[in-house]
Formats: structure tokens, C-alpha cells, sequence
């Protein structure tokens, strides 16, 4: 069964780039320009698998994470920080916030397949 992976970015560039990667790789897309965007679409549609960003407009990363902690029904979703942010502090908060891995940008495409297989076997 094809996995579904929700990506949360207001880059249309990064956005459409983890998509064509996981899309080659045979995961279903589905993409959020930002925090409020992402929990609407994840309610909506349900996922298998988030890809945020943190640096966010209307509803940062960090509490878009929280608030999907908060849903008993997604304390267990994979949740993986792709960010330019990447020093400790940032990690921390992003770990703290619920994130399961947290990767800093650029990312070749092998890293960001490799990391969403292994959060997916762990899930």
C-alpha cells in the first residue's frame, strides 16, 4: 500500500522538490504552504508521514508539530524537521516541540529517502 507523506514548507521550490523526490520514490503527496495549511490537510486527508519546516508564516513549524502532539489520534505520526535552522537550540526545540528526526537543509535526495523509510519501519 503507497504511503502518503504530508509536506509543510512555505517554499514552493523546497515544496515541490521533496515532492518530486518522494513522488519518484512511489509515495502519494500531498503539500501545505504553511502550519494552519498542514493541520487542515492532515485532518482532511490523514497521512503516513510529515515533512515540516519550521521557518513558517501564520503558523510556524514548532506549533504545528505541538499541535499535532496534542491529537491523541497523531501522537504516534512520524514526524521529520527539514530546516535551514541548524544549530543545537533549534534541534532542541524541535525535539521538545515532538519531532521524531530533524534534518538541516540542503538534503540530497538519498538523505531525505533514507530518513522518511526509516522513520516510516519505525512507526
Amino acid at each position: 500500500m503507497t504511503k502518503t507523506i504530508l509536506i509543510v514548507d512555505d517554499s514552493n521550490f523546497v515544496r515541490n522538490y521533496h515532492a518530486y523526490i518522494l513522488e519518484q520514490a512511489a509515495f502519494h503527496v500531498i503539500t501545505a504552504v504553511d502550519g494552519s495549511d498542514g493541520l487542515e490537510k492532515l485532518y482532511r486527508n490523514g497521512c503516513d508521514l510529515v515533512l515540516t519546516d519550521v521557518n513558517m508564516s501564520n503558523m510556524d513549524g514548532y506549533e504545528f508539530i505541538r499541535r499535532v502532539r496534542s491529537d491523541q489520534q497523531y501522537t504516534a505520526l512520524p514526524i521529520i524537521i527539514v530546516s535551514t535552522e541548524s544549530e543545537a537550540k533549534d534541534k532542541t526545540k524541535g525535539f521538545e516541540a515532538g519531532a521524531n528526526l530533524y534534518l538541516v537543509k540542503p538534503c540530497t535526495p538519498e538523505t531525505i529517502l533514507e530518513n522518511v523509510r526509516m522513520a516510516l519501519l519505525a512507526a
